[in-house]
């Protein structure tokens, strides 16, 4: 999500133009392909590295890390757990929205509940002008989720494990299926924060281009970047001790309590 300093009428003479630059600048659709052409070996730097890596290359800049979820980056990823057939997938996609549920939306602030929170991410009025990015590890990622279902798949019967449904496949978290899983989801959710980064670079390109001004005129500023559809382990209070859980988080982000 980023904000801006834009209010809906000063962007409304703009959208028609604003919308194509967007359409040019940020490759979308099924199968899209990005303007991005990376070798296996960078490609393995973007599995590790994640928004690091992007804004290593200039697509965004430093303190945008400073407001994504484990900074871009989770820790522990292993290329060489990601299967060839993901990686043919991932290669040419890197920085496209793709299709589905994924939209590069420009949005408008109706109403505000927690002002004093809203302020804080820069968000100051109604009328404001934000955007918002969703899209993920496309090819790659989806890739990975599939050829592990089928290796679960055969290791909850090793484990004895019962499942009302196929799609539930897990393995614990210590044994070999399931540490292989954690390091390959890990460059899942690193190529997925790569992604929205450049993909943000785009759009900030495009506001400028379209609009004249400069970025820090503009705003632009990235309220947040998180994950959904991913597993994490972490430690939480948990009846009188601190425990180390896998926290697996579908269609759900992480929030933290208020206090």
């Amino acid at each position: 999500l980023l904000r801006t300093n834009l209010s809906v009428e000063e962007i409304k003479p703009h959208m028609e133009d604003l919308v194509c630059a967007l359409f040019s600048s940020v490759p979308s659709g099924l199968g899209s392909e990005g303007k991005l052409k990376i070798s296996e070996k960078e490609l393995d730097r973007v599995l590790v590295r994640g928004a690091g890596w992007a804004v290593e290359k200039g697509f965004g800049e430093p303190e945008d890390l400073l407001f994504s979820e484990e900074c871009g980056c989770l820790k522990g990823a292993d290329p060489d757990k990601v299967s060839r057939k993901a990686r043919k997938r991932g290669l040419p996609q890197l920085g496209t929205l793709g299709s589905g549920n994924h939209f590069l939306e420009v949005q408008v602030v109706d109403e505000i509940y927690e002002r004093e929170i809203a302020h804080t991410m820069g968000i100051m009025e109604t009328g404001q002008v934000l955007v918002l990015i969703h899209t993920g590890s496309r090819g790659l990622g989806h890739q990975v989720c599939d050829d592990y279902i089928r290796a679960m798949g055969s290791a909850v019967q090793r484990y004895g494990i019962n499942l009302p449904d196929r799609q539930l496949a897990c393995a614990p978290v210590q044994s070999p299926e399931g540490r292989d899983y954690l390091a390959a989801m890990a460059c899942a959710a690193n190529y997925a924060w790569a992604n929205r980064q450049c993909i943000t670079h785009w759009v900030r390109e495009s506001f400028t281009g379209v609009l004249g001004k400069s970025r820090r005129e503009l705003g632009l500023e990235q309220i947040y970047d998180v994950a959904h559809n991913i597993a994490k382990i972490e430690h939480h209070f948990i009846e009188g001790k601190t425990q180390a859980l896998c926290v697996h988080r579908k269609g759900a982000t992480r929030a933290f309590a208020r206090g």
